[in-house]
C-alpha cells in the first residue's frame, strides 16, 4: 500500500515539471498539416487507426501515432516516411490494495504518462483518438488540445463503459462513473466519427453528440489470395501448426504438399488436393463479447454428422488472435475428442492474416458487441477477400451482413451447425451456396477504405 501511495506522490510531483518542460513546445507554431493519432492499446491490433494514419499520410499530412507496440503493424505503416510511431509503455498491475484502488492508480499513471508523451511531441492540427479505450485518454487529449490549439477528433468504435459492464455488471459504480466520464468529455470534442448509423443515432439521441458514420472498409491488401501464395502460406504455417501439414506423402518425393495444395517440382504448378479438408477461419480478441463455446458446440455436431455418414469434408478451423480468454478456450479445445475436425489458434503476422482470409472457404464471426452498436471489422476484412461469413446475430448486424446474400446469420450453435452442414455438403461444390455467396461478393463492387475515407473524413479535416 505504501508503495502505491509513493507512485501517486511521484506522479503529482512530476506533473508541474512536465508542464514547465513542455511549455516551449506548446508555444511553438503547430506544424502545418500534422496529425497526432492516439490509441491507448496495441497499434498492431488497431487496424482502423493504422488506416487513418495511412490515409492522412497519403493526402499530405505527417502523422505521429502513439500506442502500445505489442504486435507488428502493417509494413505499409512502418515503411511510410510521413508516419512516426511512438511506443507507449503499459503500467504493470499493482499487487497492493483493493482492485478499485489499483485501477485508480493505473488511470492516474496513464493520464500523466500520456500527457508527458503528448507534450513532448510536435503539436498537430488534429488529435485523432480511438475510443475505447477512452479512460483517461479523452480527457488528456482534450486538455492537450486546449493548450496547443489542436482539434480533438474522437473515433467511436464502441462505448468503453459497456465493455467494462461485461466484467463488472452494468450497475457497478466504476461502470456508471466511466459512462458519465465518456459522455461528459465526449461532448468536448471538435469532430466525432463512428462505425455504424445505429451508433450515430444513439450518440445524438442519448449523449447529444453529433457524429459522422465512417463504416469500416477493407484495405487494398484484403483480397483473394492466388493459389501459389496460398500454397506458400500453408507450407509456412505447417512448420508450426500440424493441421496445415499434408495427410499423406506424394508419390514424387520432389513434390511439395500441404494439407490443401501441392506444388509439382518440375513445372512449379500448384493445384488443390482433390480430397482436401475445408478451411474455416475466425479471428478474435478473445474477450467476453465473443462466445466461442457456440462454435465449439457446432463443430462437435459437424463431427457427429460426418460419423453418421453425411457427405461432408474434414474441417480445419483456424482461430487467430490474442486476448485474455485465449488460454481458457485453448484448454476447452484440447479437451475435445475430434477425429475429422482440427482446431488451431495461431497468432499471425500482419502480412499473413489477409493471405489466410483470402485462402479460406468460410469465415465465422461470434462478435456480439457489448453495446449492440458496433460492427465486427473481421467481417469487413473477410468480405474484402470475397470470403462468405456465418455471423451470430445482434442489433445492428444487418448494416453489414445480408442474410442469404453475402453470408448467413445464426442465433445459436444448432443453427450454426445446420449452416455448416448445408454450406459444406458435397464440398467443393461449384454450384453450391458457398460459391454463390462468393460470386455475390465479387460482383458487389465494395468500396475500399481509401475510397470511403476520401468521401467521408477528408472533407472534414480539410474544411476545418
Amino acid at each position: 500500500m505504501a508503495a502505491s501511495w509513493l507512485v501517486l506522490l511521484a506522479l503529482c510531483l512530476l506533473l508541474p515539471l512536465l508542464l514547465l518542460g513542455g511549455w516551449k513546445r506548446w508555444r511553438r507554431r503547430r506544424a502545418a498539416r500534422h496529425v497526432v493519432a492516439v490509441v491507448l492499446g496495441d497499434v498492431g491490433r488497431s487496424p482502423r487507426m493504422q488506416y487513418h494514419a495511412l490515409s492522412l499520410a497519403m493526402h499530405g499530412f505527417s502523422v505521429t501515432l502513439l500506442g502500445f507496440c505489442d504486435s507488428k503493424p502493417h509494413d505499409e505503416l512502418l515503411q511510410n516516411n510521413r508516419i512516426q510511431i511512438v511506443g507507449l509503455t503499459e503500467l504493470p498491475s499493482l499487487a497492493a490494495g483493493p482492485r478499485v484502488f489499483q485501477y485508480g492508480v493505473k488511470v492516474v499513471f496513464q493520464a500523466v504518462y500520456l500527457l508527458w508523451k503528448l507534450m513532448w511531441r510536435e503539436p498537430g492540427d488534429y488529435i485523432f483518438l480511438q475510443n475505447p479505450p477512452g479512460l483517461p485518454s479523452i480527457a488528456v487529449c482534450w486538455f492537450v488540445g486546449c493548450l496547443c490549439g489542436s482539434k480533438l477528433v474522437i473515433d467511436w468504435h464502441n462505448y468503453g463503459y459497456s465493455i467494462m459492464g461485461l466484467v463488472h455488471g452494468p450497475n457497478h459504480p466504476l461502470v456508471l462513473l466511466a459512462k458519465w466520464y465518456e459522455r461528459f468529455f465526449g461532448r468536448l470534442s471538435h469532430l466525432n466519427l463512428c462505425v455504424t448509423n445505429a451508433m450515430r443515432e444513439d450518440l445524438a439521441e442519448n449523449w447529444r453528440i453529433r457524429a459522422v458514420t465512417v463504416y469500416d472498409k477493407p484495405a487494398s491488401f484484403f483480397k483473394e489470395t492466388p493459389l501459389d501464395l496460398q500454397h506458400r502460406l500453408f507450407v509456412k504455417l505447417g512448420g508450426t501448426h500440424s493441421p496445415f501439414r499434408a495427410r499423406s506423402e506424394p508419390e514424387d518425393p520432389a513434390t511439395e504438399r500441404s494439407a490443401f495444395t501441392e506444388r509439382y517440382a518440375g513445372s512449379g504448378l500448384v493445384t488443390r488436393l482433390r480430397e482436401r479438408p475445408a478451411l474455416l477461419v475466425s479471428s478474435t480478441s478473445w474477450t467476453e463479447d465473443e462466445d466461442f463455446s457456440i462454435l465449439l458446440a457446432a463443430l462437435e455436431k459437424f463431427e457427429q454428422l460426418i460419423l453418421d455418414g453425411h457427405n461432408l469434408p474434414s474441417l480445419v478451423c483456424v482461430i487467430t488472435g490474442k486476448g485474455p480468454l485465449r488460454e481458457y478456450y485453448s484448454r476447452l479445445i484440447q479437451q475435445k475428442c475430434f477425429h475429422h475436425v482440427q482446431v488451431c489458434t495461431p497468432w499471425l503476422e500482419a502480412e499473413d492474416y489477409p493471405l489466410l482470409l483470402g485462402s479460406a472457404d468460410l469465415g465465422v464471426c461470434l462478435h456480439t458487441s457489448s453495446s449492440g452498436l458496433d460492427l465486427p471489422m473481421k467481417v469487413v476484412d473477410m468480405f474484402g477477400c470475397c470470403l462468405p461469413v456465418c455471423a451470430v446475430n445482434f442489433k445492428c448486424l444487418h448494416e453489414l451482413v445480408k442474410h442469404e446474400e453475402n453470408g448467413l446469420v445464426f442465433e445459436d450453435s444448432e443453427e450454426l451447425a445446420a449452416q455448416l452442414q448445408m454450406l459444406f455438403s458435397n464440398f467443393p461444390d461449384p454450384a453450391g451456396k458457398l460459391n454463390q455467396f462468393r460470386k455475390n461478393l465479387r460482383e458487389s463492387e465494395q468500396l475500399r477504405w481509401d475510397e470511403s475515407w476520401v468521401r467521408t473524413v477528408l472533407p472534414l479535416v480539410m474544411d476545418t
